[in-house]
């Protein structure tokens, strides 16, 4: 009997949250392979919030997820049978595997599947030695520049590429001050991340005026809306704004949040504001990955994860970043499938 591979596919595209109508759970059996091709028994799935805006129907950066597709996204697993011999039983791979329990890995590169390099740890290969820490070190270090001195404000910083950014900000000489939602994870940012951190419930405007006078010389914001706003009204001359989410907005298919009010800030303080996906940097991921390997292995970088188990919870902890449920980057956990 062939394998039999459960799904959780796009039943209908939600106007607002996600809910118990969006996805379904389907089996169907696995396809026998053709050459070039492998079977990946998945183990680990990556959540992330640019997921959500794959279920509305307007292309963003990438076409959206099909109705009556398998939901797209980024996992880990292990080779269970092979006809290429790039990837041999056994080995881990990690890339767009998709919401499932078996995935048939077809080419490589940023879109295909790819072996996990020795020594990896292969979840970490979803977080700081995947999208998130190259999505970090790409927005601090190529699209603001940072040096060391700078006054740097990061907003969802204790999120999964927050929490990074603030770090690799702070390692590169930056005084680095961040935002998160509760007082839980303003600790573990302080704490654990060691940065400044605030609750964004607070006066956050009077934060920024007690931690730099003088104006903020960078931010990377992951938040938009009235965070944005209060950031853009505490800029530095020459100021640089790196966008690199709206998670405030909810992603939904209203739109992706609204502009800033005050963007007239960027005239008076001669600043600017670019927004940046990590794959267009695809000539810098060597360097960038070589420079996280270094501060893992010397104990300078570190992350949470938020594990949540079973392959028919995925659709809620997606939802669940928008409600503010995680603390670093959102893992699925699969269970061996038979």
């Amino acid at each position: 009997m062939p394998r039999q591979n459960r799904q959780v596919v796009l039943r209908a595209r939600p106007a607002h949250n996600i809910d118990a109508d969006t996805f379904d759970l389907r089996t169907e059996a696995v396809p026998a392979l053709a050459d070039g091709e492998a079977l990946v028994g998945v183990r680990w799935l990556g959540i992330d919030a640019t997921q959500r805006t794959w279920l509305n129907p307007d292309a963003t950066y990438t076409d959206p997820v099909a109705v009556g597709a398998v939901m797209r996204g980024s996992g880990v697993g292990q080779v269970l049978e092979s006809r290429d011999p790039r990837l041999p039983e056994g080995q881990w791979v990690y890339g767009d595997l998709g919401w499932q329990e078996y995935a048939i890995a077809r080419g490589e590169g940023i879109f295909g599947v790819n072996p996990v390099p020795p020594g990896i740890e292969p979840r970490h290969m979803l977080s700081v030695f995947g999208t998130n820490g190259l999505t970090a070190h790409i927005g601090i270090t190529r699209v603001l520049g940072l040096s060391g001195g700078e006054a740097v404000l990061v907003t969802g910083a204790a999120g999964g590429v927050g929490s990074l950014a603030g770090q690799i900000a702070r390692l590169r000489g930056a005084r680095v001050i961040g935002t998160a939602g509760t007082a839980e994870k303003v600790r573990w940012v302080t704490d654990v991340a060691g940065f400044d951190c605030v609750n964004y419930h607070d006066d956050v405007h009077a934060a920024l005026r007690t931690f730099t006078p003088s104006g903020l010389s960078a931010v990377f914001d992951n938040v938009g809306g009235p965070l944005l706003e209060t950031a853009l009204d505490n800029l530095a001359l020459g100021a640089r704004v790196a966008l690199c989410g709206s998670i405030s907005s909810g992603y939904t298919a209203a739109g992706y949040g609204r502009g800033p009010a005050n963007y007239m800030q960027l005239a008076f303080r001669r600043a600017r504001m670019e927004g940046f996906v990590f794959f267009d940097h695809v000539a810098d991921f060597p360097s960038a990955l070589r420079e996280l390997a270094g501060w893992v292995a010397d104990g300078k970088l570190v992350w949470n994860e938020t594990i949540t188990t079973g392959l028919h919870r995925a659709p809620d902890a997606l939802q669940g970043l928008f409600d503010g449920m995680n603390l670093g980057k959102q893992l699925i956990a699969l269970p061996e499938a038979p």
